[in-house]
């Protein structure tokens, strides 16, 4: 079975130049490890992500929160129109093996969370803002059920969120 690889971050409303390129290299790293990509399927760090796996020959999957698939970013493979809004961050979070979290406000964070809650691997780019680096090295509670990983760089960040001992 192939590992999936949740990316998660801002949407096109916040993007900064920056988390744009880190989520293309993220899914472009995805890709060349033959991994499936998972993303909200909107903009933002989800296209970015999406037109980096879709141009390095990876499998991208957009689980999107409309119910009508014409609301996804152009880079989909596979389209998931749930019609459920942000509830469908609970389907994007179950269907990971691992999350890869760049910069984000508060849908990110609610996303991490139920990660979190399933204990799935979370990796956070450390310099890429908000939520991201807020998270990035921490324990999102008291239980301690896994602590989000740091790390500087995509190549580092998917390394890590396939790495055996993680997913």
């Amino acid at each position: 079975m192939l590992k999936q690889i949740l990316i998660i971050g801002y949407g096109s409303d916040n993007c900064t130049e920056k988390a744009y390129q880190l989520s293309y290299k993220v899914g472009e790293e995805v890709a060349q490890r033959g991994a499936v990509l998972i993303t909200g399927g909107l903009g933002g760090v989800m296209e970015a992500a999406s037109k980096g796996a879709k141009y390095h020959g990876g499998l991208v999957v957009g689980i999107i929160p409309q119910d009508e698939k014409g609301y996804a970013n152009q880079y989909c493979d596979v389209i998931i129109a749930t019609g459920m809004g942000y509830i469908r961050d609970f389907i994007t979070a179950y269907s990971a093996d691992a999350v890869v979290v760049v910069g984000g406000g508060v849908g990110t964070a609610i996303e991490a969370r139920v990660a979190y809650l399933k204990a799935k691997t979370i990796v956070a780019i450390k310099g890429s803002g908000e939520t991201a680096d807020r998270i990035a090295g921490k324990y999102l509670d008291e239980r301690h059920l896994v602590r989000v990983i740091g790390e500087e760089n995509p190549r580092k960040a998917v390394e890590r969120a396939l790495s055996p001992s993680s997913v």
